[in-house]
């Protein structure tokens, strides 16, 4: 491989040090940051996020709590449980863990959150404020990804990006997001999704390239130009092996790229946690 790795927990350890000093500073204030997770059913992935949501939450400060609803419970359980979190004032910020079992309607619950409340801000009121470039909450994996840019001084503005997928929490916010007018941004992007007969006439040309579907090895070194810098945003669970949607074959053509393990996932869980600190900031303005 001759790219350079774009190591995620390197820039998860400097958001997370700039939040020890944010969280200290509330303290004295007499405000503990508290974060909140609501996990339906019992998907093992699922499981293994919200337990590294509450380790590291623990380890900078935050408080931790937690709600586990039975894949056999009802929708009103799932809404009675977002609605005591939004009641509860010890709980600045929380998530519902996506996916859950499809008897459930992730979208009402989502939308019974109260939107300053959301930490993975995607309440259609903050997606709307991300939109408008209003202050909000921004979805966790889309601003890593940026602060990843940002943290390895990779100039983003004025180039062309490819991004792969549409889906509400990644690949279109992220659009949104990396075309802004604004620092780790300015870009000029494309997105290309499964209708799209070809998608590397898109992605060869890209200065960057960053795939946000879920589907293994979705991007390989023939679709890729060289030199171009390339971020997996999305993944698959094979077996107990995380697959990215980029082929690590994609590294001896790339400049930059985001290695199997350690890429995204340490990112989103830090930028989670900084809208969860920010939550608690507004709480007393």
């Amino acid at each position: 491989m001759s790219a350079q790795l774009l190591e995620g927990q390197k820039v998860a350890e400097a958001v997370l040090a700039d939040l020890v000093k944010r969280i200290a500073l509330l303290k004295t204030k007499g405000v503990t940051p508290g974060l909140g997770t609501i996990l339906v059913g019992e998907d093992a992935p699922s499981q293994g996020y919200v337990r590294k949501k509450h380790e590291t939450a623990a380890e900078i400060g935050i408080a931790s709590f937690h709600k586990s609803i039975p894949a056999d419970a009802k929708q009103a359980d799932l809404l009675s449980a977002v609605d005591a979190y939004n009641q509860d004032p010890k709980i600045h910020g929380f998530i519902i863990q996506y996916p859950v079992p499809e008897q459930f309607d992730f979208s009402q619950a989502m939308e019974r959150i109260n939107p300053g409340k959301d930490a993975d801000g995607l309440h259609p009121i903050n997606l709307g404020k991300l939109v408008l470039q209003e202050p909000g909450p921004i979805p966790a994996t889309p601003a890593g990804i940026r602060e990843m840019l940002i943290h390895y001084g990779i100039d983003i503005a004025g180039k062309e990006v490819v991004v792969i997928g549409r889906g509400p929490t990644l690949g279109r916010p992220l659009a949104l997001l990396l075309s802004m007018k604004a620092k780790g941004a300015n870009a000029a992007v494309t997105v290309v999704h499964s209708s799209i007969k070809n998608i590397a006439e898109y992605t060869r040309r890209a200065d960057f390239v960053i795939a946000a579907v879920g589907s293994p090895s979705v991007l390989m070194p023939d679709m890729v130009k060289p030199g171009a810098v390339v971020i997996s945003g999305g993944i698959t669970w094979k077996g107990k092996r995380l697959i990215p949607d980029v082929d690590e074959s994609v590294g001896d053509v790339a400049s930059y790229i985001t290695p199997r393990l350690g890429g995204v996932g340490p990112t989103t869980v830090a930028m989670l946690l900084r809208n969860v600190v920010t939550a608690a900031e507004v709480s007393i303005r």
